[in-house]
Formats: C-alpha cells, sequence, structure tokens
C-alpha cells in the first residue's frame, strides 16, 4: 500500500467559514494568526458558507484544498456546536492538514481518503502551545487560528496535538443508484444561481445520452454555459467534476424555485432521437 504523503508546512494557511465579512471575526482570526506567525501567507477561501451548514463546507473542502501546494493548513470552521463536548480534528491527507470541528465536515474527506491519519486535539497540548483562555463561542479565534500558525510555522507536527482518532460521518451526502439511474441533491447554489449537485461526473460517464431530471424539467447535459440561448436550461459537468443544473445568463434557482436539498436525478435517455433541448422557462 502506498504510503499518505508526510505533512511539511509550506506557510500557508486558508480559511473557509461561515462568518461572512459584515463582521470583525475572520479578521480577528488573521490577527491572532499573524501574532504568532507573522510572515504566514492566508487566503481566503470562502466566508459565505451557509450558516450553520458543515456539510457544504466540507463539499467546498473535499474539492478545493489540493490546489494548494502540498503543506498548506486549511482552517474549516462552520461550527454550529462551538462550546460543547464536540470534538476539534487534526486531518493529514496529501501532504496537507485540515483542522476542522467534529461535526461531520470532514465525512466527504475521510470517505475519499479513508488512510487519512485524523487527531483529536487535547487539552495538554493546547495548555503547552499557550491556548488555555479560551471562550465558548469563539474557537476560530482561540483555537483554529494559533493552532493553525504553529502548524503552518512548522514549531508543531499534527501528530503532537493530540490523540488519533476516527472522523463522525454525519453526512447525508449520499446517492441512490440504481440501474440506468442515479438519484441526487442540489449541495449550494453558487453566486450564479447555479446549482450543484453531488452527483459526480463519473456516473454520467457510465450513461449513454445521460439527462438530468429536476422540478419536472428534462435537461439533455451539455458541455459549457454558451451551449444554449439566454433563458435556456442545461445541466453540465462543472469545474469541480460535479452536475451542475445552470441557466444561460440567468440563475437556474431562481427560473425552477429549487434550493438546498432540492432532488436530482441522472437517467440515460431511451434513444438518442429523444434527446431535447433544453427548456426554457
Amino acid at each position: 500500500m502506498i504510503a499518505m504523503a508526510p505533512f511539511r508546512p509550506s506557510g500557508i494557511i486558508t480559511l473557509l467559514t461561515d462568518f461572512g465579512l459584515a463582521d470583525p471575526f475572520v479578521g480577528v482570526m488573521k490577527g491572532r494568526i499573524l501574532s504568532r506567525f507573522a510572515t504566514a501567507r492566508v487566503v481566503d477561501l470562502s466566508h459565505e458558507v451557509p450558516v450553520h451548514e458543515p456539510e457544504v463546507a466540507g463539499f467546498w473542502l473535499a474539492r478545493c484544498f489540493e490546489e494548494f501546494p502540498s503543506g498548506t493548513v486549511h482552517v474549516a470552521v462552520v461550527d454550529p456546536g462551538v462550546g460543547t463536548a464536540r470534538a476539534i480534528l487534526c486531518m493529514m491527507a496529501q501532504g496537507h492538514a485540515l483542522l476542522a470541528p467534529d461535526n461531520g465536515l470532514l465525512a466527504a474527506l475521510a470517505a475519499r481518503y479513508p488512510r487519512a491519519e485524523v487527531i483529536a486535539l487535547g487539552e495538554g497540548p493546547l495548555g503547552r502551545l499557550g491556548i488555555t483562555k479560551v471562550s465558548a463561542t469563539f474557537h476560530g479565534r482561540d483555537i483554529f487560528a494559533p493552532v493553525a500558525a504553529e502548524l503552518a510555522a512548522g514549531r508543531w507536527a499534527p501528530e503532537a496535538l493530540g490523540a488519533a482518532t476516527s472522523v463522525i460521518s454525519n453526512s447525508t451526502d449520499g446517492l441512490e443508484v440504481s440501474e440506468g439511474a442515479v438519484v441526487g441533491r442540489v449541495i449550494t447554489i453558487d453566486h450564479f444561481g447555479n446549482l450543484i449537485t453531488n452527483i459526480g461526473a463519473q456516473w454520467l460517464e457510465k450513461m449513454s445520452h445521460p439527462q438530468a431530471h429536476i422540478a419536472g424539467q428534462v435537461l439533455r447535459v451539455g458541455r459549457t454555459y454558451g451551449d444554449v440561448e439566454p433563458g435556456r436550461l442545461l445541466a453540465l459537468v462543472n469545474s469541480f467534476h460535479v452536475l451542475e443544473i445552470a441557466r444561460g445568463q440567468g440563475s437556474a434557482a431562481a427560473v425552477l424555485g429549487v434550493g438546498r436539498g432540492a432532488r436530482v436525478s441522472v437517467r440515460a435517455a431511451q434513444s438518442e432521437h429523444l434527446l431535447g433541448g433544453p427548456n426554457r422557462l
């Protein structure tokens, strides 16, 4: 078996939260990071994850973290259970260190990398890092930020943060698969109103002439947004290798009237001549 790549810090830290940018929470986290590691390179992955939705954060983290150099520390704080007994985890995958609460956020990564090492942060190591005054409502500032700084600076190794554990998998990112069909759902909606699903490209590749079914519409799978005239709907495989429902120069979410959790299915057309163009609504 091939060993997992070791973590060798690059000095880069990414931040993924549901904090938004109207309040100072993100800036304060960066301040704590820079107070410990002044030359850290901090990248905002996103701070507009839907509030209290760790599954969405996990969806994006699993599909984005490898775009960064090996040795990056990724901090994902979507944490409705902040201050409770839930653990804080550090996962090592593909040479990266990923910090997140144990609330299902890392479930998609754990499924993709079952041999990844996972550490639960312990009180002893946190104390030795000088992390003793911790609020019950802002662990992003009081725990995640300083730990990320120490890892990125190379002063602490992930293995020294606590004991090995496993990830709580309470994600509902499952698919219903049957012969000739796969059923999933909308995981998130992007800035353009595109409906991004949990149906991976590999399922479409197994079908002859796949069609997407959503909200009573049947859509052929195109290649890019320009394949249709403005106003028409289409399905396509997006840059993150999952099925997306889009609308030419418009919002698919608005015109279909659906949101997160909406049911989406993909089925093979009975024959190529049955494939029609995307509907205009």
